[in-house]
Formats: structure tokens, C-alpha cells, sequence
């Protein structure tokens, strides 16, 4: 009786284990799994919208994403959503990422003339990495001089900035040249992260 019991429960076991196996196996892998992504964002003030959506996006497709900042106290957004940063703006290398974002929202001015901000945006480039940046923040690429000869573009406000940085602003919601993708606002957002997609699975 013992024996046909112990039997029992090995079959039992065997039937899990081979049950667990293949439910693993089967786990659909995400368009972006291995992929690093870094998402720099305003000490205060960053616009919400453009920093959950597209990291909810990445994050489901299987993205490791980090979020930088020139502080690692909280952030708060310009809606009232809360970030904690995972690694200051200062000690950021380009290198160890598969794309690097910089978000908007009216604080992302302070990269605007950052010299940090700027060598990474370089950086990026320099090592074959997509760049970024969403509603205020190309103003950064453009002073930057990377948007040289490039299309562009940019919350409409600031589009004067990104024509004096040689860049040709196209006004459109979501803009691609190279390596480069740049978007105009929150409205945005979900196309801009769908836009990354679509380059890292390339």
C-alpha cells in the first residue's frame, strides 16, 4: 500500500514538473528582453505621461529600465506622479545602455545648457545607441549639436530652438531620423515608446 502511494506521488511529481516545463517553454519572450533602456528625467517637474507610458511599454516587452536624474531624491511630475531615480545624470555611461531618453515636462529645461546632459546626448551617438527625447527636451540634442541636418521635433513653443541648432523642425508628433527619435508632447508618448520598439527589435 506504502509503495503504490510513494508511486503515486512520483507520477504526480513528474506530471508537474513536465506541466511547469513547458508552461516556461511557452512563456511568449518580450519584443525588447536583454535590452537596457535609460529614461533621464527633471529633477521636478517631468512630465508624467512621458515617463510612465513608454517605461510601462519597455517594461513589458521585457526592457530593463533605468531611471536617471540630477538628483536621487524623489521626483515629482508636473501631475503629481512620484519617480526615484536609480543613478545620478553625473554618472551615467551611454556605453552600458541600448537607448537613452531624455523625458520632457517643463523642469527638462535644466539640461537644456548641461554640460553632462550634453556628453551623454554625444555619447550615445558616439557608440551607435538610440537617442531620444520628448516634448521640451530636444531642445538638450539640439544644444547638443547633434540635430545638425537632421529632421526634428519639439513642443511647438520651443521650435525656434531647435531650427537655431540647425535641425529641421517637422512639427509632426513623432519624428525619426537615424538614430535619433524625438516627439512633441504627452500626446505622444505611447507612438514615441512604440517607435523605440520597433528600432531595438530591428
Amino acid at each position: 500500500m506504502l509503495r503504490n502511494c510513494l508511486l503515486g506521488h512520483t507520477i504526480v511529481g513528474l506530471f508537474l514538473t513536465v506541466v511547469c516545463i513547458f508552461a516556461e517553454g511557452g512563456r511568449e519572450m518580450g519584443k525588447l528582453e536583454g535590452k537596457k533602456i535609460l529614461m533621464i528625467i527633471a529633477s521636478n517637474n517631468f512630465r508624467d505621461e512621458e515617463l510612465q507610458v513608454p517605461k510601462e511599454i519597455f517594461e513589458r516587452e521585457g526592457a530593463k529600465v533605468t531611471i536617471a536624474s540630477s538628483s536621487l531624491k524623489e521626483s515629482r511630475g508636473v501631475l503629481g506622479a512620484t519617480a526615484k531615480p536609480d543613478v545620478l545624470i553625473g554618472d551615467v555611461e551611454a556605453q552600458d545602455y541600448d537607448a537613452v531618453i531624455f523625458v520632457g515636462g517643463g523642469g527638462s529645461s535644466e539640461y537644456w545648457e548641461d554640460s553632462k546632459a550634453h556628453e551623454i546626448v554625444r555619447s550615445t551617438l558616439e557608440k551607435g545607441k538610440l537617442l531620444g527625447a520628448i516634448c521640451i527636451a530636444p531642445v538638450t540634442l539640439a544644444n547638443a549639436g547633434v540635430l545638425n541636418g537632421k529632421k526634428a521635433t519639439v513642443w511647438n513653443s520651443e521650435a525656434g530652438k531647435l531650427s537655431r541648432g540647425g535641425a529641421t523642425y517637422t512639427g509632426a508628433g513623432v519624428e525619426i531620423d537615424g538614430d535619433i527619435i524625438t516627439a512633441n508632447g504627452p500626446q505622444s508618448a505611447k507612438e514615441f515608446a512604440e517607435a523605440f520598439v520597433n528600432a531595438l527589435t530591428k
